[in-house]
């Protein structure tokens, strides 16, 4: 898998857009100068070009992207991601994908501790270095566990929960080796499994017989 250096090294500048927590923070990385980066609280929609406005930067300058395609907030990914799209119509370039949750245990380093986000219906998004991505039962958390700061909960956080930081300029520039990223040309919120549907027959309602 890329690290962000080797995706640096070979694209720039990058833009990253990570919309997974209650903050959107996007960034603009380019090999030999420093990274800029700005974040805001409105929702991804208006989050995300309110940035570009305060980094003056224009997304078809891009020579890559870099995004968070979760664990986090489905709404505020899947923004990201159409806007990642709709500038792929313009002009393709490489996109790179990078988990949450993995990109908090890589900087952590320590295989013992559970990263955690919220699955919703009493179910948690658990990584863990060594053995990946899970969605597991609220009732089977167990040992150390870190939640990174802003992610939303609709479930009680574990009591044995650290929460740590979750800021991607300092956890991109510690992660800066670690095999992170995954390239993707259809960039898209991660599910852990793809959505099933039911066949629906519709039917002429009738009345019951006498």
């Amino acid at each position: 898998m890329p690290t962000v250096r080797h995706a640096l090294s070979a694209h720039a500048p990058i833009l990253v857009i990570d919309a997974a927590s209650s903050r959107v923070q996007v960034g603009v990385l380019t090999a030999g100068h420093p990274p800029r980066w700005t974040e805001s609280r409105e929702e991804a929609g208006v989050a995300i070009f309110q940035s570009l406005e305060a980094l003056a930067f224009n997304p078809n300058a891009a020579a890559a992207f870099i995004f968070c395609e979760g664990p986090g907030s489905i709404l505020g990914i899947r923004t990201a991601a159409m806007a990642l799209r709709t500038w792929q119509v313009m002009q393709s370039r490489p996109i790179y994908a990078y988990l949450s949750l993995n990109l908090v245990a890589q900087a952590l380093r320590d295989p013992q501790l559970g990263v955690i986000a919220d699955a919703r219906r009493d179910t948690w998004h658990h990584f863990q270095i060594g053995r990946g991505l899970r969605r597991v039962a609220a009732g089977e958390l167990a040992g150390r566990l870190a939640m990174p700061e802003g992610f939303r909960h609709w479930s009680p956080i574990p009591g044995q929960t650290m929460i740590t930081p979750y800021s991607v300029r300092e956890l991109l520039e510690q992660t800066a080796d670690a095999e992170l990223l995954r390239t993707t040309e259809a960039p898209d919120a991660f599910l852990h499994e793809e959505p099933s549907y039911v066949t629906w027959t519709p039917q002429i309602h009738r009345a019951p017989p006498p």
